[in-house]
């Protein structure tokens, strides 16, 4: 049995640089596909008629689905293995993608939006575990960086691409280009697969904690998204809000009571370093993810750009961040995290505060330059965090960890999305959204999308501001 194990991990070892690269692949196609959306999604809003709130839905559903799934299908990958799961999930981002492409309404897209967030959430609970186990602790900073990269290179590349693609051909293209892209990870991972023997383990899965936990995931996004069209004091919002809040204390009363946890309770009150830089994930995505999103519509109805420019404008963000990451996660390995993670939600909360004070008009370099400050702070954090986290477990608990991580991730974007995106779209009101997708700059709807911009980011930057203080409270990790 030993030496079974023993030859599975040095067979591990011997090919941890293509694993990587694998890896990466899935890395690079989830973020290209979210990065082409942001710029995308004010044409598809004028041509499938979607209201604001609908627009958000595009963006909310996969999050939302992503969110829901991630620790128990992190369960099913150590389960059933990682590279098999990684497949499955390639299978039906692909499917999700082909479904978007053809949609033709609302609801089409949305239901077709969570196909992809049930594949993006196997990618990602998967490739950080594969990953993990991959490479020693003294390497596994610069593994997480170059993992990082490929994300950032996906964000890079989305949005002068999909500006490309809506602006020289329709929008229906930026679902499709997922399928070559898929069709190689499939082709590739086959053959990986069949050279690796992995090890699994049989344990249980929680089908009734995952049930709890997707029904307050739900209760709590569907007021933050809809509070402008509802209104706080709506029976509505407080009824989400209401069943939100038990449902997550049944789920963590639940936790502590089955013999096969989706969340190990004991291991966030047990271990800081582990709670903490979670902590600090969930606030920086909380505060950074909505910002593509935004910035595109108030470039594009506001400025009065074209998809095209707006795409160009806003690669200077991912440019910075794939440039910076491979150097932080090498730094980290050398330094340590705490000081370099606090650092990078510094600048994240300044690039933030800077776009709201050019939100009345600025010359485009200012923007450009605090998109800039943004990319640099989420380099900083990202990839020197993931790698705290995970060195702050044992090895056997990697795909629970990894697995915990992106949901703090995408806990993270699904509430920037709908915070951020609640706060933008709050002076609209009835007709709002529709006037500035017919008059742009000229009628009623800018100025109120204006002030919630400045707004929005304001708020992002507080959360940033927050996580700062999350990772000083770090202490440095101990090597696993």
């Amino acid at each position: 049995m030993r030496t079974d194990q023993s030859e599975a991990q040095t067979e591990v070892a011997d090919r941890r640089w293509e694993i990587l690269a694998f890896t990466s692949i899935g890395a690079f196609m989830a973020p290209l596909d979210g990065s082409i959306l942001s710029v995308a999604l004010p044409v598809i809003g004028r041509d499938l008629r979607l209201s604001f709130e609908s627009m958000l839905w595009v963006q909310v559903s996969y999050l939302l689905a992503m969110a829901v799934l991630l620790v128990p299908l992190g369960r099913m990958a150590d389960r059933y293995g990682r590279m098999r799961l990684y497949l499955i999930g390639t299978v039906f981002f692909m499917l999700g993608s082909i479904g978007a492409a053809m949609s033709s309404g609302a609801n089409g897209i949305v239901v077709a939006r969570v196909v992809q967030g049930c594949g993006g959430s196997i990618l990602g609970t998967s490739a950080t575990a594969l990953v993990a186990s991959a490479f020693p602790a003294n390497m596994r900073g610069r593994a997480m960086g170059i993992n990082v990269m490929a994300v950032y290179v996906g964000l890079s590349l989305g949005p002068p691409l999909g500006g490309f693609l809506v602006q020289h051909f329709t929008w229906h293209w930026i679902f499709l280009m997922n399928i070559p892209i898929g069709t190689v990870t499939l082709l590739w991972g086959w053959r990986l697969r069949k050279s690796l023997h992995e090890r699994t383990e049989k344990r249980g899965m929680d089908a009734v904690g995952s049930l709890i936990l997707g029904v307050a995931m739900l209760m709590l996004i569907l007021p933050l998204t809809l509070h402008s069209k509802w209104g706080w004091a709506s029976p509505n919002t407080w009824m989400c809000l209401a069943v939100s809040v038990v449902s997550f204390v049944a789920f963590a009363l639940r936790e502590k009571k089955v013999q096969e946890p989706l969340v190990d309770i004991a291991l966030l009150r047990h271990n800081p370093p582990f709670a903490l830089g979670n902590l600090a994930a969930l606030l920086n995505y909380m505060a950074i993810h909505a910002v593509g999103l935004l910035t595109s519509v108030w470039l594009q109805l506001v400025q009065g750009m074209s998809a095209g420019h707006a795409g160009w404008l806003m690669l200077s963000q991912p440019v910075m961040q794939s440039a910076i990451s491979p150097f932080a996660g090498r730094l980290a390995d050398r330094t340590g995290e705490r000081l370099l993670t606090a650092f990078g939600m510094t600048m994240t909360g300044l690039g933030m505060t800077l776009l709201a004070i050019f939100a009345d008009g600025a010359s485009m370099v200012a923007v450009v330059g605090a998109l800039m400050v943004v990319g640099v702070g989420m380099a900083s954090f990202s990839a020197p965090n993931s790698s705290a986290v995970m060195g702050s477990v044992e090895r056997q608990q990697y795909g629970l960890a990894g697995a915990f991580l992106s949901l703090m991730r995408v806990a993270g974007m699904v509430l920037s999305v709908a915070i951020l995106g609640g706060l933008a779209a709050s002076r609209l009101g009835p007709g709002g959204w529709q006037s500035l997708l017919a008059d742009g700059s000229k009628g009623d709807g800018a100025s109120a999308f204006v002030w919630g911009y400045r707004t929005a980011m304001l708020t992002g930057a507080s959360f940033s501001l927050l996580g700062v203080f999350a990772c000083l409270a770090k202490k440095r990790r101990t090597q696993k």
